[in-house]
């Protein structure tokens, strides 16, 4: 996806342009760019709107983010923040276990495809809290 934006002459672009080149309708564009801070063009002194090939990679991010991955516009505006700052976009342990799960689910079903031939997979034991979790207990009154 990057290459792809690399390719991309840095010049201003108009919505039907981005439009096309990135599958995404240009109403489409007008309502992400409302919930998307990361996606609000610029403006002409016509008060027409221009991309920069960085706005057209950010598109494609949300694209993916919202049509293959599922995510709410807010969940994608979270997941760019994180991107841009360098940090996770996984906020809780839980997500992060979620996450796994969902590798290891994949994996098994390349093995599964693999065949007889493939080694056998067990399945690690789950992790274990950590040691700094404390646990508050209501007394009875």
């Amino acid at each position: 996806m990057a290459d792809e934006t690399t390719d991309l002459p840095d010049r201003r672009y108009s919505i039907g342009e981005v439009s096309k080149l990135t599958g995404v309708p240009d109403y489409v564009l007008r309502q992400w760019e409302t919930h998307i801070t990361q996606l609000r063009p610029g403006r002409t002194r016509s008060n027409r709107r221009f991309y920069s090939a960085k706005h057209i990679e950010i598109v494609r991010r949300v694209k993916t983010f919202v049509r293959h991955e599922g995510m709410t516009l807010e969940g994608a505006r979270q997941r760019l923040t994180a991107e841009i700052r360098g940090g996770s976009a996984l906020r809780t342990p839980r997500e992060a276990l979620l996450l796994a799960q969902k590798i290891v689910e994949e994996a098994r079903t390349i093995l599964n495809l693999l065949g007889p031939e493939a080694p056998p997979v067990s399945t690690p034991p789950p992790p274990a809290p950590p040691d700094n979790i404390q646990i508050f207990r209501r007394e009875d009154r």
